[in-house]
């Protein structure tokens, strides 16, 4: 048994904590930003239900961490989570759960997450059928099928759609039944964000990526490139929250997102400075970022 072996299932977490462990626990943020989001924008207009919040926030994370699970299967299978990973620990990589026992527990998380939007389409209907379905296919095809998102540099569309657009936007039609513009440029907001968060991972990744021939848009256009984006991106949903405050189409209250300034300045600067392993903490960095944003924005549109 090798070095690396021994250490491997040495730091095996026990019991049901393996489990946890695979489900990226710290990647849930994710989908709690748009479902509060579009809950707090829906409570503007006096159409809340906390029903819609718990369900909704209970079968994205299902879909979530169907996703992370088969990203975890997917990605061992194709080669590209090997010893050399600079990320967390995966389970399938490092041999505490089988590439079977992780497929399988990615099948069970989407079909949990189908019987849960089954209440959900109840409510709303035909359109959060179609949401649901796709976003269960667009999870799979994230990192499987013959055309796998994240090995052709689309993971950070993938992302902002369906953690941006869809998720919020999906969540306000559950509450009120229809989709304003505000809610639209929300979505976009936490679309960005969110796909920021992958943006730290590709460039952290982009030396490993390339040997499994994973063309993420840090492989296909460098470092440089990469935190350009980031930063774009980052700055991009502060300029929306301005926009739609000096377009008359939001109140003074989003602008409460400009308290977080400074900790999106941090954030960035790291993103230039720092690389590889020294990257890791600004992947929940970009998180809590995602998340601050989140919350003074939910908090202003209700003012």
């Amino acid at each position: 048994m090798s070095d690396s072996s021994v250490m491997s299932a040495q730091d095996k977490p026990s019991g049901a904590k393996v489990w946890v462990t695979a489900s990226r626990p710290a990647t849930l943020l994710a989908c709690v930003v748009p479902v509060m989001v579009g809950s707090a924008m829906a409570a503007a207009t006096g159409a809340f239900r906390w029903d819609v919040v718990l369900v909704a926030l209970a079968s994205a994370g299902m879909i979530q961490i169907g996703t992370n699970l088969y990203n975890d299967y997917a990605d061992f299978e194709r080669g590209a989570d090997t010893d050399a990973r600079l990320g967390p620990a995966r389970a399938t990589q490092k041999g505490w759960l089988s590439p079977r026992q992780v497929l399988a527990g990615a099948i069970f998380s989407f079909a949990l997450s189908m019987v849960l939007g089954g209440y959900l389409i109840w409510l709303a209907g035909w359109p959060i059928a179609v949401i649901g379905v796709l976003s269960v296919i667009s999870g799979i095809a994230y990192t499987g099928g013959p055309f796998p998102l994240a090995y052709h540099g689309l993971g950070d569309v993938f992302v902002w759609i369906f953690f941006g657009l869809v998720a919020v936007c999906g969540t306000f039609f559950i509450h009120t039944g229809e989709v304003t513009a505000p809610v639209i440029w929300a979505s976009n907001v936490v679309g960005a964000l969110a796909s920021a968060i992958l943006v730290v991972n590709n460039l952290r990744d982009r030396h490993t990526d390339v040997k499994a021939n994973k063309r993420t848009l840090a492989v296909r256009f460098g470092a440089r490139a990469a935190r350009i984006q980031y930063t774009l991106m980052v700055l991009f949903a502060y300029a929306v929250v301005i926009g739609v405050w000096a377009a008359g189409m939001g109140g003074l209250g989003w602008l409460l997102p400009l308290i977080s300034l400074p900790l999106a300045a941090m954030e960035i600067r790291a993103i230039w400075t720092k690389d590889g392993r020294d990257l890791n903490p600004h992947l929940g960095g970009a998180a809590r970022l995602e998340m601050a944003f989140g919350i003074l924005l939910s908090v202003g549109v209700m003012l």
